[in-house]
């Protein structure tokens, strides 16, 4: 597993879908970047078991967590508990990068 990771590095859309990219994954937890276009949308979905946290990077979007929206700028995070529906979107003219860190590993073994 590497050790160091650049996430200035990530930059650029995707021109479908909001561009995700691993900078580190272990069997607990995993934290990427991911970068959506002006227009684009993460739908709003659940994790049962797991918490997840937005960090905004750079741009300005919308975290969506249960019924509660927040306006996001780069310097923000926010926390969307295990069984809370959440989702992102970027309403602006500008690419809007999060670091995104989710525990445990929705995938680790029950």
């Amino acid at each position: 597993m590497n050790l160091l990771a650049d996430f200035d590095a990530v930059r650029g859309a995707a021109p479908d879908k909001l561009r995700k990219v691993n900078l580190f994954e272990t069997p607990r937890f995993f934290c990427d970047v991911y970068v959506l276009g002006p227009g684009q949308s993460q739908a709003a979905h659940v994790h049962a078991g797991s918490d997840k946290i937005y960090a905004v990077l750079s741009g300005r979007g919308r975290v969506r967590v249960g019924d509660d929206v927040h306006e996001v700028r780069a310097g923000h995070a926010v926390c969307c508990p295990a069984g809370a529906s959440h989702g992102v979107e970027n309403p602006g003219a500008d690419e809007l990068r999060l670091l995104v860190f989710m525990a445990p590993h929705p995938k680790a073994p029950a």
